[in-house]
């Protein structure tokens, strides 16, 4: 349920080449007879290439190319805006050791603004069972723009079976003028906004909305932050009640006195809990995977992914701000507010 992309390293692991759509790029040679240099690839199976050792930079061999796949018939169709446009795998003939398996994409932005996307996509055996699956974060797509991706599949431990297909299982955009942040430059609101992952048990959701004070002045908080719930379409959820306070969700989650004033100063953070249980009787559930959040009025909207699952039960409890004095985390760059 958190908002940050995560990808592990036993599982998959992902390169995002980014272009413009109808971007040309520079003609094969050096334009005076010599041949064209082939491009170097980097191996699924290569940890430094992906992220998982930070301190190593990316070990690029020069080898053949991979073998290409056919994909399936519902390969090539689009799932919100996203389109498998090439499957391949990658042998010792490719100077990578086992056998691995990447996937080129195409992301078109359908959305009227700029956007920040996370894609889940899943690699598939000829049962049509997940081999493996990952996520790939795409940022500041602009409106009815495409860029195309490539993700990769990293070999599982053991023997795991063939992969004969991809596919894209799951499509998040926030708009990149509302896209939340944990850390790294300050936004110019001078509040870092966003969610954890959360804990759920026999059927309770809870997840921390977070706020941290990355402006050079102090910050005030006054009772529960306001919030909008969108499904995945990004429309406005009705028939919601959004609960002040968490009581009415779970006695055990305390915060049941009267919300207090918080005043942050430069570095320090606040908190406040999301809870909801997805019990599910009669009727539809519900599902709202985005919230947009106003940390106090007049604020600047922000919108995270906590993906609730909120059942047939109606009902969403939202805590008052508290300190949070477990908070240690970098501010980053300091922003003045206007």
């Amino acid at each position: 349920m958190s908002t940050l992309p995560r990808t592990s390293a036993s599982v998959l692991a992902a390169t995002l080449l980014l272009t413009a759509c109808g971007t040309e790029g520079a003609p094969p040679g050096g334009g005076n007879g010599e041949a064209p240099v082939q491009a170097e690839v980097l191996c699924p199976t290569d940890h430094s290439a992906y992220g998982d050792t930070p301190s190593s930079e990316p070990s690029p061999r020069a080898s053949g190319r991979p073998s290409s796949l056919p994909l399936p018939s519902a390969g090539g169709t689009t799932e919100n805006g996203v389109r498998i446009t090439a499957l391949h795998a990658w042998g010792p003939e490719s100077g990578c050791a086992g056998v691995d398996y990447s996937a080129d994409f195409e992301l078109t932005n359908q959305l009227t603004e700029a956007a920040t996307y996370t894609l889940t996509f899943g690699f598939l055996s000829a049962t049509g069972g997940a081999v493996d699956r990952g996520e790939r974060t795409v940022e500041a797509v602009g409106p009815g723009r495409t860029v195309k991706g490539t993700v990769a599949m990293r070999e599982t431990l053991g023997n795991p079976p063939a992969v004969t297909g991809v596919a894209v299982t799951k499509v998040r955009s926030v708009p990149e003028a509302e896209a939340s942040s944990a850390s790294g430059t300050c936004p110019k609101s001078g509040v870092h906004v966003y969610t954890d992952e959360g804990d759920a048990a026999m059927g309770l959701r809870v997840v921390g909305l977070h706020l941290v004070n990355c402006g050079t002045l102090p910050y005030r908080l006054d009772g529960c932050p306001k919030l909008e719930l969108q499904d995945e379409d990004h429309r406005t959820v009705d028939g919601v009640r959004i609960l002040e306070g968490t009581e009415r969700i779970s006695t055990g989650l305390g915060g049941t006195g009267s919300p207090e004033p918080v005043v942050l100063n430069p570095g320090e953070a606040a908190v406040a809990d999301l809870a909801w249980r997805n019990t599910t009787q009669a009727g539809a559930p519900v599902n709202a995977p985005y919230v947009r959040v106003w940390a106090r009025p007049g604020a600047a909207p922000v919108m995270v992914v906590p993906e609730l699952d909120l059942g047939t039960t109606g009902r969403l409890g939202v805590g008052s701000w508290r300190r949070d004095e477990t908070y240690r985390g970098a501010t980053g760059t300091p922003a003045a507010r206007p």
